[in-house]
């Protein structure tokens, strides 16, 4: 299969969906690779590595996409992008569809068959999100800290305290992969921290393996509301796979926050879970409402882009093998998980949870 690594153009965006290593696993199995000129660098992977591995170097984004016969992306396309995909393509990225109609019906327009990385499963886990979550969570804590500080319009409060100084209070909704790593974080710098959770289940596992600085609550509007006036930063990490994520915290609710706190929305890609969350950059991350700062970036890992690289190509690169090998259609129909990250086809939706979001039909593949 001929499969293109373009240059990923979305603002601050530093990640590469392939390693070099990866590179080298697809090419020793007779398959071309081209990557844009320049695809790795702000990975710290250069060129010269890429050709090493057998791949060819393509001087633009247009070449990439002109040629290609899979698209393998950290991030869905941007605008410029749109025009460039092909009915004849595969597309294997993050798309996040629910959060961007406007990029859902470029896609559909374009007939490509576009695999969604954040709803592909195996054994009820989301494999491919879980690296990604793993570093927001963990940026989430990091990046709070420093929203907190009086220059950065914050509270002016260690996450930490001293001896004599109480701690900060740390509200984390959501106790999956983003809300453990976040309750990781958290603990380690000493704060005081609370995750809520609507499971049962997870709160008694998560109850059982954190410090004893973290609590568990379940979550609820009444519950929320009751922690808001004694917390200091809160973290977004609520996920409903491929859907939108639910407001948890509402306009009304944020004069429960004292001023100069801090939400981190890790959710924003699938539309955020705090109703005045809207998607940032690195290059502007925060903004503030009601006197509350809100940390909405919505490519946190991008950031760490050597880290985030690395974890990304270790969880997809057995996939992009198996469509490399067998391409989309069988290697998608012998895995049930698999065919689950399929989100259109042929100009039709084919994930329920997409189609629901905007009122319309999916079919099955």
């Amino acid at each position: 299969m001929i499969i293109g690594l373009p240059k990923e153009i979305k603002n601050n965006e530093n990640r590469v969906a392939l390693t070099p290593g990866g590179a080298k696993e697809l090419t020793r199995r007779g398959h071309t690779l081209f990557v844009q000129r320049g695809a790795g660098e702000n990975s710290g992977l250069t060129d010269d590595k890429y050709i090493s591995a057998g791949a060819v170097i393509l001087p633009s984004i247009e070449d990439v996409y002109a040629r290609a016969e899979m698209i393998v992306k950290v991030k869905e396309p941007v605008e410029p992008e749109y025009a460039l995909v092909r009915n004849s393509q595969t597309l294997f990225t993050y798309f996040h569809f629910a959060s961007e109609e406007k990029l859902l019906k470029a896609m559909l327009v374009s007939g490509a068959t576009c695999i969604a990385y954040e709803t592909v499963e195996n054994h009820g886990t989301l494999p491919l999100l879980v690296p990604m979550s793993e570093v927001a969570g963990r940026m989430s804590i990091q990046e709070g800290a420093k929203y907190l500080e009086k220059p950065q319009g914050g509270k002016g409060i260690l996450l930490g305290g001293v001896p004599g100084v109480k701690p900060a209070k740390v509200l984390i909704l959501g106790g999956g992969v983003v809300g453990y790593n976040a309750a990781v974080v958290a603990a380690g710098y000493g704060a005081d921290v609370t995750v809520a959770d609507t499971s049962l289940q997870r709160l008694r596992y998560l109850a059982d393996v954190l410090p004893a600085n973290v609590k568990t609550l379940y979550s609820s509007t009444h519950n929320i509301e009751q922690e808001l006036p004694y917390t200091d930063l809160v973290i977004g990490a609520v996920l409903v796979a491929g859907a939108k994520a639910p407001h948890l915290i509402t306009r009304d609710m944020l004069k429960l926050l004292q001023k100069g706190s801090v939400l981190v929305d890790v959710a924003i890609d699938q539309g955020g879970c705090f109703e005045t969350s809207y998607p940032t950059t690195h290059t502007e991350p925060v903004y503030a409402v009601d006197g509350v700062i809100h940390y909405c970036v919505a490519n946190i890992p991008g950031a760490v882009a050597q880290t985030s690289t690395l974890a990304l190509t270790n969880a997809t690169l057995p996939y992009v093998i198996q469509i490399a090998e067998h391409g989309w259609r069988k290697a998608v129909l012998s895995d049930a998980g698999f065919k689950k990250g399929v989100n259109i086809v042929a100009g039709k939706i084919t994930c329920p949870a997409v189609a629901e979001t905007f009122g319309l039909e999916s079919v099955t593949i």
